[in-house]
C-alpha cells in the first residue's frame, strides 16, 4: 500500500473518489431520490440571462445558485426567481430550504426574502466568509 499525494489529480481520479462517497451515503441515506431543479430566463438570441439551479431530496429544497446578469439586476429577477424554486420545492414536498452565499454576494437579499442565518464560516477562502442560510418553506 501506497499514499501519495497529487498536486494536479486527475479529474477521472477526483469523480470516481466523488461517486464512491456517494455511493455509501445512498446505502445510508433514509431518501432515495435527490432530484434536479432549475429555472432560467433566456434573452431574445436564446441566451440564459438568469436562472437558478437546486436539487430537492427528503424534506429539503438545496438552492446551489441565483445568478442574474448585471443588465438584469435591480429589476426584481431574483427575487421572481427565488420565489418560482421555492414553490417548485414546495410542490416537491420541501419543508426548508438551504443555501450559501459569500460575504460579497447576497446575504442581505436571502434576508429580505426570510432565509437565516445557521452557521458562518470564518476566513473562508482568507480573510471572508460564507453564510450557510435556512428558511422554512
Amino acid at each position: 500500500m501506497k499514499i501519495e499525494v497529487l498536486d494536479n489529480p486527475d479529474r477521472e481520479l477526483l469523480d470516481y473518489l466523488d461517486k464512491k462517497i456517494a455511493d455509501f451515503n445512498w446505502r445510508h441515506w433514509e431518501v432515495e431520490e435527490r432530484l434536479p431543479l432549475a429555472i432560467q430566463i433566456k434573452n431574445d438570441d436564446g441566451d440564459v440571462i438568469a436562472g437558478a439551479g437546486a436539487r430537492t431530496f427528503g424534506n429539503w429544497l438545496l438552492l446551489n445558485t441565483l445568478w442574474v446578469s448585471d443588465e438584469l439586476r435591480g429589476q426584481n429577477i431574483g427575487s421572481q426567481i427565488l420565489e418560482k424554486i421555492e414553490q417548485a420545492g414546495k410542490q416537491r414536498g420541501c419543508i426548508k430550504c438551504l443555501l450559501d452565499t459569500l460575504n460579497f454576494q447576497a446575504m442581505p437579499f436571502y434576508e429580505k426574502h426570510g432565509y437565516q442565518v445557521q452557521w458562518v464560516q470564518e476566513d473562508y477562502p482568507k480573510t471572508g466568509c460564507k453564510y450557510f442560510m435556512v428558511k422554512d418553506l
